[in-house]
Order: C-alpha cells, then sequence, then structure tokens
C-alpha cells in the first residue's frame, strides 16, 4: 500500500496552436473509470466539431488502472504521450483530454507526439495539485488550561486543526501520518502533562 500519493485538488486547462492546429488540455479529477468514461463523453460532445478528443487516464493509489486513446490519430502519437506526462507528473486519479482542432497542416509523427505532450502539460500546469497521505484522525480533548499548548506542538510539527469545538472541553480534530500516529499523540500528551485524551477516527487517505 502506498503511503501518500499526489492528486489533482482544482482542475485546469491550457492551449497550444501549432501550425495552426490548436491543441486544447482539459485535466479532470476522477475517482474510476466509469467517471473518467462520463467525463471523455462529455467533453467529446462539447467539442463535438474537433477533430480529434484524445485522453488518457491513471487511477488508483498505485496507478492500477491506466488507459489511453489516439482517437484516429496516427498510433502512438497521442494517447501514449499524453499518459507519459500524467506518469511523469506521479499524479493519479486524474484524466487528461486534448482536443484537437485540425489547422490545415499535416504535423507529422514528430509534430503530433509534441502538440499533444505540450497540449498536456499545458492543462496539468493549470492545475492545482496536492498530496493524498494514508494517516489517522484524531480528536484530542483538553481542558481549556492547554488550548496553547496544543496549538503550539501542532505547529511545531505542521499539523493542521481541521476543527475545534469548545464545551466542557476543548476538542481539536486533527489528521496524522499514520507512522507518526504513537510519535504525536506521545508528543502532545507530554505537552500537556498527562491532561489529554484522544478519541480515533477513521484511517484512510486525506489531504494533509
Amino acid at each position: 500500500m502506498s503511503e501518500s500519493y499526489k492528486v489533482i485538488t482544482k482542475n485546469g486547462s491550457g492551449e497550444i496552436v501549432e501550425k495552426k492546429s490548436r491543441f486544447i488540455g482539459n485535466v479532470f479529477r476522477v475517482e474510476n473509470a466509469s467517471e473518467a468514461e462520463e467525463k471523455i463523453a462529455e467533453i467529446s460532445k462539447k467539442y463535438w466539431d474537433a477533430r480529434h478528443n484524445c485522453y488518457a487516464y491513471v487511477i488508483g493509489a498505485n496507478s492500477e488502472i491506466t488507459k489511453c486513446s489516439d482517437n484516429g490519430e496516427p498510433s502512438g502519437t497521442a494517447g501514449k504521450p499524453i499518459l507519459e506526462v500524467i506518469n511523469g507528473s506521479g499524479i493519479t486519479n486524474v484524466l487528461i483530454i486534448v482536443t484537437r482542432y485540425f489547422g490545415g497542416v499535416l504535423l507529422g509523427t514528430g509534430g503530433l507526439v509534441r502538440a499533444y505532450t505540450q497540449a498536456a502539460q499545458a492543462g496539468l500546469a493549470a492545475c492545482e495539485v496536492g498530496e493524498m497521505v494514508y494517516a489517522q484522525k484524531l480528536t484530542a480533548v483538553v481542558g481549556y488550561n492547554m488550548i496553547n499548548n496544543v496549538q503550539y506542538y501542532l505547529g511545531q510539527n505542521d499539523i493542521s486543526i481541521a476543527d475545534s469545538r469548545y464545551e466542557a472541553d476543548v476538542q481539536f480534530d486533527i489528521c496524522v501520518r499514520d507512522a507518526d500516529v504513537e510519535r504525536i499523540k506521545s508528543g502532545l500528551t507530554q505537552k500537556t502533562e498527562g491532561q489529554i485524551t484522544f478519541i480515533e477516527g477513521d484511517k484512510g487517505y486525506y489531504i494533509l
């Protein structure tokens, strides 16, 4: 199991023009193959008058699912270059569709590979990327006299407070890398002189 992987946190699009042909790279976060195929159909409908809608997608924490399509371009000149851009980025759960409006000038095999590569890169450059980390959700429960101690320790360890509740006591919701859970719990216990309890939540992949 992968400890972490990169995902798109904000979709993006980019465009290049090569010898009068227009290449539009649209990038989307997708969680499964069905979602990817639905998005491909949606983009193909949106750009119905384009010559080609070529794509590639990679899904899974360990890139278990991959697919690419040249959509009528010469074999290996579109889908594979787009897929190589994805693999080179280290991002998963991502779909890149490059739409081509033909400008009347043939680009040749090398020209097509470069154009589809650059359009995919332009789309990715317009995205925001985050890291999904296998982590444990924790709620730290302390008295009001220990608020500053907890906040200081979490800040020193680059742990964000997802939510906080001020009731009879104070509850801080945090997410901690699975490998760091015992260290953080021990550190908080020392910092609060033992005046802290923890409620363990779900383990899973979260953006920290």
